[in-house]
């Protein structure tokens, strides 16, 4: 799971010179005493955590990316152009062909259908192979010590790290991840790992960085956990009357209206009957939504997005994210079943 395009784009807005300058300086620090600590109560020795924090190595480079993310610098034509692709698209019915069983079964317990769970691992690292290049140690140490607009949150993930080596198994001096510290194909941060992660495979642990199981009965479960509803669709275009009111259409993507309203204010959801193969749905009026605008290539796109919509962003919150999954979930759903 990423952060927040919100709280990633603080660091856009403040400049700082960093106050450690080489790895001993996380051990020897105040913060670095305290951190060792924490863990020390939490049951970790406090020479394994000094022995592991000594190797980690100040990345300037990912306190450079941290401040300039994709989501909060793009228009939704750019970023969509980087998703929507025939490459990624035909990778994506590759692993829903490939672990068709497992996402069958995910889908019977969790609720959340295959192209959704597809498209988060296509999404986040392109099924697996881009699972980014980054020792998790050195990541979070970074932006836990070095990065002072939103340390106290990467030494809280930090600490997951350990924990997450001693409840999982992983060789923390190891394992790499994404700039920010997520992990393996789903791209979970160490406290996601811990609180959502499942076994899929029943086999007494949990893998995020190797068992495809795992890592789709946790997507499942994550999405399930933060309130999926099975059978409701997630957006639709709308349809524009000649007098409609589009100022109810903004940025925000927590549903807080109905249908019935948005309705009255001259914006209707596509119908599936007038237009099968568009974004559309056919629901009853008080159904919640948002209605959502996007610069898109053409110009501003308007949509009515639901609570799954909303669901989708708690993976990622960011509303280019959130369509990106979902489109690319519906052009490998529909080459499917073709």
């Amino acid at each position: 799971m990423k952060l927040t395009k919100t709280s990633l784009l603080i660091a856009a807005t403040s400049l700082f010179v960093a106050p450690f300058t080489a790895s001993a300086s996380y051990v020897n620090s105040a913060d670095g005493q305290a951190f060792i600590e924490e863990l020390r109560q939490e049951g970790i020795s406090p020479q394994h955590v000094r022995n592991v924090l000594g190797q980690a190595k100040r990345q300037q480079k990912i306190l450079d990316a941290i401040s300039r993310p994709a989501e909060g610098t793009m228009t939704w034509g750019r970023y969509r152009n980087i998703f929507m692709q025939d490459q990624r698209i035909n990778q994506g019915i590759q692993f829903w062909q490939e672990n068709k069983e497992t996402l069958d079964a995910a889908e019977a317990k969790y609720g959340v259908p295959p192209e959704i769970i597809t498209a988060i691992v296509g999404v986040e690292t392109s099924y697996g192979r881009n699972t980014g290049s980054w020792k998790a140690i050195d990541a979070l140490a970074t932006l836990g010590f070095d990065y002072p607009p939103r340390a106290k949150f990467f030494r809280s993930e930090l600490k997951h790290l350990f924990l997450l080596e001693r409840d999982a198994g992983i060789d923390i001096s190891q394992v790499k991840g994404s700039y920010a510290g997520a992990l393996g194909m789903p791209q979970f941060i160490p406290s996601s790992y811990r609180a959502y992660a499942v076994d899929g495979d029943n086999d007494g642990r949990v893998d995020l960085i190797s068992s495809k199981a795992d890592i789709i009965h946790s997507v499942a479960n994550y999405f399930a956990k933060h309130k999926w509803q099975a059978d409701l669709p997630v957006a639709a275009r709308a349809n524009l009357s000649n007098n409609a009111n589009v100022s109810i259409f903004s940025t925000d993507y927590k549903p807080s209206t109905t249908l019935a309203a948005a309705a009255k204010a001259g914006a209707t959801p596509v119908s599936c009957q007038q237009a099968p193969d568009a974004f559309c749905f056919n629901l009853p009026g008080n159904t919640a939504v948002a209605p959502l605008v996007l610069d898109g290539a053409q110009g501003n796109e308007y949509w009515l997005i639901t609570d799954n919509f909303y669901t989708i962003t708690r993976y990622n919150h960011s509303r280019l994210y959130a369509m990106a999954v979902f489109q690319l979930s519906q052009a490998i759903k529909e080459k499917m079943e073709d």
